[in-house]
């Protein structure tokens, strides 16, 4: 078995005395992993950091077999990252957002999101591109919100609710008697990817996200969620 891709990095870990093994999200084959020999060398340690991008080889006799990466570089992002504390923040948070995923499963519209979102971490647009990324996330894992109408009357004008019941949107005019009881919909959120947000609407967008895969992910399997979601968040 063979296939190589363009491959976002998400961690390592020690295999041996001189390999690691090496966990990659892939457009074509999902978050997968696998063993590269010499991986702790001088040569391979800067390739091998998380929201690079490389060239990925991998190879197994059998399928579902750890098998061996081999990697080349592609794009370098470290020492712009070790100069951004919110973008050392962002990679992790965003190598825990994939972790979700079920591993070799493709998701190519996230892979597609989350190189986008690595390629502008130390931008301005960053944060409201994590917070698209969770909600497309919510999606792929069955837990899609539907921001598009009223819950309650159908309309698409004046949304500005979202029910942490059903994870639909709800108008100002339906939803005020329950407001205290609601989420806050930013107005970006509706908006094309060239939306400006306000700190305060990135908060409220990320409350609205981080509710529900709290609710619906993190919860039912056990986890938290990552502690670089909380760092990132007090950085804005």
């Amino acid at each position: 078995m063979e296939w190589s891709e363009r491959a976002l990095v998400l961690g390592v870990k020690k295999h041996g005395e001189t390999s690691v093994i090496l966990e990659v999200m892939t457009r074509g084959h999902g978050r997968h992993v696998g063993v590269v020999r010499s991986g702790r060398s001088k040569t391979m340690q800067p390739v091998l950091q998380p929201g690079n991008e490389v060239a990925a080889t991998w190879r197994a006799r059998l399928e579902d077999h750890i098998g061996a990466f081999v990697v080349e570089p592609l794009t370098l992002r470290t020492h712009l990252l070790m100069g951004d504390v919110r973008a050392l923040h962002g990679v992790n948070w965003l190598g825990g957002l994939l972790r979700l995923l079920p591993e070799r499963d493709p998701h190519q519209n996230l892979f597609d999101m989350a190189a986008a979102l690595l390629a502008h971490l130390c931008d301005p647009l960053a944060p409201s591109l994590l917070v698209r990324f969770e909600l497309a996330l919510l999606a792929d894992l069955g837990f899609g919100l539907d921001l598009e109408k009223c819950a309650a009357t159908g309309t698409t004008d004046n949304l500005i609710y979202v029910s942490p019941k059903s994870g639909r949107a709800v108008s100002g005019e339906a939803g005020a008697p329950w407001a205290d009881r609601l989420l806050p919909l930013p107005s970006f959120l509706r908006e094309g990817p060239g939306a400006s947000p306000s700190p305060d609407a990135i908060r409220d967008a990320l409350r609205l996200t981080g509710f529900f895969l709290d609710r619906d992910v993190f919860a039912p399997r056990g986890l938290k969620p990552p502690d670089s979601r909380a760092a990132y968040l007090a950085g804005l």
